[in-house]
């Protein structure tokens, strides 16, 4: 079975570096169930492809646990990705795996362009299986069948598909990613299933699993349909990881709300983004972390935006906002008009897709460097709706709060807040990559020197 990891990443052959293995010789481990060899396709500046190829010995797995039936030793597990390629990854990479580089650790916090092929990968699900597993969290997913045997077309399809994902993200991630999903398309794990799995899944699927949407049947299949470990590890995932993002965005409101008190900037900034979005000429809206629906509450109050959807990671804040914006008790009309979703902003989401316009209303500071290429691209390239309006704080503006510290954040989960001038030139890059026009407009009371407390970006196509 063979996986093949390509960056174009300059110099590529920082790969090396990452995969904690050298590109100029061939390696080679031994493993319980045979062998893996490491070796580089490529290797140049431009263009740099590892490749881990894994020697299975099917008949010695069945020797060593006594006589075997025909089944245990004809079978594909020489030859498709399995579980034994999940115990590779962790085995020969685990240092890229854990996010580790002594040599450049700079690097391995960097979103990178990445493309993965899995040459022969099972899904009895089909495409859709595989579509549904790796889609929403940002790939570009691309399959090949195979028939049953070429020779015979009418034998139909088989379940092997040579799957390339293709993404800019941290590496960690990508092998994360395989590492709980290559055996969810496992039917014949190589080892007994037992709660140590459930902490293995909980570990590699941190910061992702607990907000895919199809993250049940990913437990499910992971843990070889085992109901008290499914029911374990999705407890687990609710309640040690969403109560925290819930935590972070009960405070961020009350934070920057008390910052910001004496200006009702939250006002103005709202009053701001709903003229942008009237502007635009959306009657399709989309708001992007819409918490407690505060901006969805102004909108409803206008008839010509026609459909509102809000998006957020948090599951408490939709409650408040579905309380906050009386929906249980709507007239049915004025009820088709809004929905609420739940969902990750760094994660693909088809349910996005085609709006007329995309609100962002103080988010992207909430997101380290690597996430805010994924939404960038998830939004801009994915979604494509016909304009965004992006509102951030202004950095500049921060000493002219009476009671933030000077050189404080506006809050402590903020991983950063720009000046004008980063702000404008990230936006302009942004819109220039991804095909979109920009322009900023300030939002609140206008200082001479530091500009507006916060600032917007309109993006249009």
């Amino acid at each position: 079975m063979l996986l093949t990891i390509t960056t174009t990443h300059r110099p590529a052959t920082d790969l090396g570096y990452l995969l904690h293995k050298n590109p100029a010789r061939v390696q080679s481990f031994e493993l319980s169930f045979g062998k893996a060899h490491v070796f580089y396709e490529q290797a140049d500046d431009d263009r740099c492809t590892a490749a881990l190829l894994l020697e299975v010995d099917p008949i010695g797995l069945v020797r060593r646990r006594g006589p075997g039936t025909l089944d245990q030793y004809v079978n594909d597990r020489p030859y498709a990705a399995s579980s034994f390629m999940s115990t590779a990854i962790s085995r020969v990479f685990g240092s890229a795996l854990a996010g580790r580089c002594t040599d450049k650790p700079d690097l391995v916090n960097k979103a990178i362009p990445l493309h993965a092929t899995i040459h022969v990968l099972p899904s009895r699900g089909g495409e859709a299986l595989l579509r549904r597993l790796f889609e929403p969290l940002g790939y570009e997913v691309q399959m090949k069948g195979n028939h049953l045997d070429e020779r015979f077309p009418d034998w139909g399809q088989s379940p092997y598909y040579t799957v390339e994902l293709t993404s800019e993200r941290r590496l960690s991630e990508l092998l994360g990613h395989l590492y709980v999903l290559i055996p969810v398309l496992d039917n014949a794990k190589h080892y007994w299933i037992g709660d140590d799995e459930v902490e293995k899944l909980l570990r590699h699927g941190e910061g992702w699993l607990a907000a895919h949407p199809h993250r049940e049947e990913i437990a499910r299949r992971y843990l070889r349909y085992r109901g008290r470990l499914t029911r374990e590890a999705l407890q687990r995932l609710v309640s040690e990881e969403e109560p925290q993002l819930d935590d972070k965005e009960d405070s961020k409101g009350a934070e920057e709300e008390a910052v910001e008190r004496r200006l009702s900037l939250n006002e103005a900034r709202l009053g701001s983004v709903v003229a942008a979005l009237r502007g635009l000429g959306a009657k399709r809206v989309v708001d992007l972390g819409c918490g407690e629906g505060k901006l969805i509450a102004v909108l409803m109050k206008d008839p010509s935006f026609e459909e509102i959807v809000g998006l957020d990671v948090s599951y408490r804040l939709l409650e408040i906002a579905t309380e906050r914006l009386h929906l249980d008790r709507l007239a049915p009309r004025q009820r088709e008009r809004v929905k609420l979703l739940h969902g990750s902003l760094t994660y693909r989401d088809k349910r996005i897709q085609g709006f007329d316009a995309a609100a962002v209303v103080e988010v992207i500071e909430h997101f380290d460097h690597a996430r805010l290429a994924t939404f960038e691209r998830l939004l801009l390239e994915l979604a494509r709706p016909g304009g965004v309006v992006i509102t951030t704080p202004n950095r500049e503006y921060n000493g002219r709060f009476e009671h933030l510290p000077a050189g404080a954040l506006r809050h402590r989960d903020h991983r950063f807040e720009w000046t004008r001038q980063e702000f404008e030139a990230w936006a302009a890059d942004v819109a220039q990559h991804f095909s979109y026009a920009v322009r900023f407009l300030p939002v609140g009371p206008l200082d001479a020197e530091v500009g507006s407390p916060t600032q917007m970006a309109v993006f249009t196509r």
